[in-house]
C-alpha cells in the first residue's frame, strides 16, 4: 500500500469495529447492528454522490431490462411456459433472479444513504413498480410450486433475506412513510415462503458446499445469519449457528493456494473465516483463525493474496473475477472486524483489503451488461461496509 496513512485509517476503522459475534436481537432504538450506524448506512470512504449515482445507474438500467435473461426453470405443464416478466413479475431483470433481486437491495440501500441524491426519486419508482402487493405474491407462489425446492438455494434466497432486511431498516428509518412501508409488506410472503425451504433444506444438508460460486453455503450462511439475528428469529439463528459449527469448526489449514478457481467470484477460505467470525466469540475465533488460515502474516504484507483480473469482462462468466476482488474486500475486512485491535493480523488484513477494494471498484465500469448487471451489487455491499455491525 502505497499510502502509511491510509494503512493506518484502515487499522483504525478495522479496530473501531470489533466484532464479538454474539450479537443480540437489535432493537428499534439502535436499529441497525448489521453494519449501519441509527437505522441509515453511513457512506464510507470511496462512495459520494457521484459513485452511488454510478452504480445505482447500473441498477436503473437492468431491474426491468427482461432480456437477455438466464432462467433456471422447472416447468410442470405447458402453464409454466412463459416470459419471465410473467413468471417472476418482480425480479425478472438484470439477467437472473438473483442478480435482479441484490439490484432491488442496491436501489434500497442506496436511497437510505442518500435520500435526496438525484438518483433517489428515480430508484423510488423502480421499487414501487417491482415491490407490489400482486408481483410478489405471484413470486411467492412461484417459489412454493412443485419442483422448485431448490430454486435460487441457497445464493439467491439469502439475498432476498438481506433486501428483506433493508426494506425493515428502512421503514424504520422513515416510520410514517406508507410507500415503505408497503414495500416491506408486501415482501412478506415471499421472505417466509423463502425462510420456510431454507429451515427444511439446512437440517438435511450433511455437508457445506466449498465451490466459489452461487451454491457456496458459507457465504449465504453468513447473509441469513445477519438476518436472522435482525428478526430475531432464534429458530433459524440457532439453526444457523449450529451448522456453521458442524461444517466449518473443525476446518484448517484452508488451501489459499488453490484459490481462485477460473470462475469465481467468492472465496471459499475467506467466506469460511467471514462467517465464522459471525459464529464464534472474540477469543474462540481469534483461536480459530490461526489454525485455519495460518497464512495471514503478521508483517502487513497484502502479497499473501493477491488481486485478480478477469481475461475476458464481455464473458458472463470469466467476468465472476472482477466480482471476487470486491468479495474478498469486504469478507477481508469483515474478518479483522472479528479481532481484537492488537492483533498482529490486521495489518496484513487491512492492507490485503485495499489492495482488492482498489482493484474490485475499479472493474465496476458498467461497459459490459455480463458484469455491469451485478457487480455494482457487490461494490456497494462493500463500500457501506454491510455485513459489519458498528
Amino acid at each position: 500500500m502505497e499510502n502509511p496513512r491510509i494503512l493506518l485509517s484502515f487499522v483504525l476503522l478495522f479496530a473501531a469495529t470489533r466484532m464479538s459475534g454474539q450479537q443480540g436481537p437489535p432493537s428499534r432504538a439502535g436499529f441497525a447492528r448489521i453494519g449501519v450506524e441509527q437505522g441509515r448506512p453511513s457512506p464510507q470512504s470511496g462512495l459520494d454522490i457521484e459513485a452511488a449515482s454510478r452504480f445505482a445507474r447500473l441498477a436503473l438500467d437492468c431491474v426491468h431490462k427482461e432480456y437477455p435473461n438466464k432462467i433456471a426453470h422447472s416447468m410442470n405443464s405447458d402453464a409454466d411456459v412463459a416470459p419471465p416478466r410473467k413468471l417472476t413479475p418482480a425480479f425478472y431483470g438484470c439477467y437472473d433472479w438473483h442478480s435482479s433481486v441484490h439490484g432491488h437491495w442496491l436501489l434500497a440501500r442506496l436511497i437510505r444513504t442518500f435520500p435526496d441524491a438525484p438518483f433517489a426519486l428515480q430508484a423510488r419508482a423502480a421499487l414501487q413498480q417491482s415491490l407490489s402487493a400482486e408481483n410478489l405474491q405471484t413470486e411467492a407462489a412461484y417459489l412454493r410450486a412443485e419442483g422448485r425446492a431448490s430454486f435460487e438455494r441457497p445464493y439467491g434466497l439469502a439475498w432476498l433475506l438481506q433486501l428483506s432486511v433493508e426494506l425493515r431498516d428502512w421503514a424504520a428509518d422513515d416510520p410514517h412513510n406508507q410507500t415503505v412501508h408497503a414495500f416491506y409488506v408486501n415482501l412478506l410472503p415471499l421472505e417466509q415462503s423463502a425462510v420456510e425451504r431454507l429451515k427444511v433444506w439446512l437440517p438435511k444438508l450433511s455437508y457445506p458446499v466449498r465451490i466459489g460460486e452461487h451454491n457456496q453455503t458459507a457465504f449465504a450462511m453468513g447473509l441469513m445469519i445477519d438476518y436472522a439475528r435482525r428478526v430475531d428469529d432464534q429458530d433459524f439463528t440457532k439453526l444457523l449457528l449450529a451448522k456453521a459449527r458442524q461444517f466449518y469448526l473443525a476446518d484448517k489449514d484452508c488451501p489459499l493456494a488453490y484459490e481462485p478457481s477460473g470462475e469465481d467470484f467468492l472465496s471459499p477460505c475467506l467466506a469460511e473465516a467471514d462467517v465464522m467470525r459471525r459464529v464464534l466469540s472474540a477469543n474462540d475465533f481469534v483461536s480459530w483463525l490461526k489454525t485455519f488460515l495460518p497464512q495471514i502474516p503478521g508483517n502487513g504484507s497484502a502479497g499473501w493474496l493477491p488481486t485478480q483480473k478477469s481475461t475476458d469482462p464481455s464473458d458472463p462468466k470469466l467476468a465472476h473475477i472482477d466480482g471476487l476482488n470486491l468479495s474478498r474486500a469486504w469478507m477481508l475486512e469483515g474478518i479483522a472486524s472479528g479481532l481484537p485491535a492488537k492483533d498482529p493480523r490486521l495489518k496484513s488484513l487491512a492492507a490485503c483489503a485495499a489492495a482488492h477494494r482498489s482493484a474490485g471498484l475499479a472493474a465496476v465500469t458498467g461497459e459490459h451488461y455480463e458484469g455491469g448487471h451485478w457487480l455494482g451489487s457487490f461494490a456497494v455491499y462493500l463500500v457501506t461496509r454491510r455485513g459489519i455491525a458498528k
